[in-house]
């Protein structure tokens, strides 16, 4: 343990700040290291001394891809959901003490930039991406656990449950897969992983969900049709610089439909159109509000990871070879290069979770990392019913194949539902794992 930082919350809330200093590389210990951050809160009315705290349960949160610091996402359920320390007070019959981590490379943990890497080749840049994988952010979680709990003699109090969050939960299953001695229990929320071996079908199977968004985002604002076609009709005839340099392209356009699977997100995509089209309007090109507000909410630029190794996590022993760009060109109604050709009443769709070659020169902070991300490209490497992230069927698939699995279905929430809904979520969550029946 590299550092340790307290403080009180508002609340009655102990902040422990925690930093790791852990193996870049697992198979060569004794080389570099890299810093991991975790933030330690601890309910002081349940624990007022240390023995108390010795006694408290540990749950850790495992964050999604798009994610790129936990910690924030902390801070929303305390201020957002304040039934949550009380379910975990009666499941536990005391309360819990939660964990949050931010994974290796982003947020406080060794962040991951362009202007981080500077002067490294584009091989020595692959050659660090490949120690930010699954496997790796999984032995972060043992090493630390080891450090906090593993003074306990009994083998039941150095374990902790943990909570993956979309990709949080492709960790949660490699974590069940190498280390389950040290589990007590694994609750995902819109994180079971397909069982695949390459992205493609996965992406054919949740382009119905998002075709399906699309349809309700036009339904509800029908205005928007006209409206995205006179956006992308500019785009595609003036080079739209952003404010920290990179290109609003039609493509990088249409990708704020990445919002539709969120809670509000159609609502904040029309908004943006609708301020779009006004600026078009009144001044034939877009403002700098406009542009900042869309640049704020795409994070490629902030949360690299996400763009180079999103289709990586579904390879095994086969390369992704941008497979998001090979999907879409069997789907004419994303590709404004054909539906600019068809009549003014056509809608463009936007389009999910896809990342294509084009956002590394769309992009500004991925233009240094460009040629790793082709290197990575063609190398093998190792719920809920309405989300577009991860769909639903495949999901069941991958329920059905691991073992003492108990789901809480439902179609009230899209992809970010434990945002939306924090302390309902994790209330069913606890009711299940009771494992009571009638």
């Amino acid at each position: 343990m590299a550092q340790l930082e307290t403080y009180m919350l508002s609340g009655s809330i102990k902040v422990v700040e925690r930093f790791f200093d852990l193996p870049l590389n697992y198979y060569e210990p004794l080389g570099s290291t890299i810093r991991v951050f975790v933030r330690h809160l601890i309910p002081t009315d349940m624990a007022k001394t240390p023995d108390d705290e010795a006694k408290l349960p540990y749950i850790l949160f495992l964050q999604g891809a798009s994610d790129t610091s936990v910690v924030t996402f902390g801070y929303q359920l305390l201020e957002r959901g304040p039934g949550v320390e009380v379910d975990l007070q009666s499941h536990f019959n005391i309360a819990a003490a939660t964990l949050w981590m931010d994974s290796r490379g982003t947020g406080l943990s060794t962040p991951f930039t362009a202007d981080l890497v500077g002067g490294k080749s584009d091989q020595e840049i692959f050659e660090y991406l490949k120690n930010f994988r699954a496997d790796s952010i999984v032995r972060d979680c043992e090493r630390i656990r080891e450090a906090i709990l593993g003074h306990f003699e009994d083998p039941e109090k150095r374990k902790w449950t943990i909570l993956g969050q979309s990709f949080g939960g492709f960790v949660a299953l490699t974590y069940l897969s190498f280390y389950p001695e040290g589990l007590k229990e694994v609750f995902l929320t819109a994180g079971l992983a397909p069982l695949v071996d390459h992205p493609d079908p996965v992406y054919h199977t949740l382009e119905a969900k998002v075709y399906e968004r699309n349809v309700l985002y036009y339904q509800k604002y029908p205005g928007d049709v006209k409206r995205v076609r006179d956006i992308l009709r500019h785009l595609d005839s003036n080079q739209v610089v952003l404010p920290n340099g990179g290109y609003l392209s039609p493509t990088r356009f249409l990708q704020l439909g990445l919002e539709f699977g969120m809670h509000g997100g159609i609502d904040r995509v029309h908004q943006l159109v609708f301020r779009a089209a006004n600026d078009l309007q009144l001044f034939g090109k877009l403002s700098y509000g406009f542009l900042q507000n869309l640049q704020a909410l795409q994070r490629l630029d902030s949360n690299p990871f996400y763009a180079i190794l999103h289709e990586v996590i579904y390879c095994q022993g086969r390369a992704a070879n941008w497979a998001g760009r090979r999907v879409l060109a069997q789907y004419k109604e994303h590709q404004w290069s054909l539906m600019k050709k068809e009549a003014e009443s056509k809608a463009v769709y936007f389009v999910g979770e896809l990342i294509f070659p084009e956002n590394l020169d769309d992009c500004a902070n991925l233009r240094p990392l460009k040629e790793a991300a082709h290197l990575l490209g063609p190398r093998p490497t190792l719920s809920y019913v309405d989300d577009m992230y991860v769909e639903f069927g495949r999901a069941q698939a991958t329920a059905a194949s691991v073992a003492n699995v108990r789901q809480f279905i439902s179609n009230r929430y899209l992809h970010n539902g434990i945002r939306k809904g924090p302390a309902s979520i994790i209330k069913e969550l606890l009711v299940i794992s009771k494992r009571e029946y009638d």
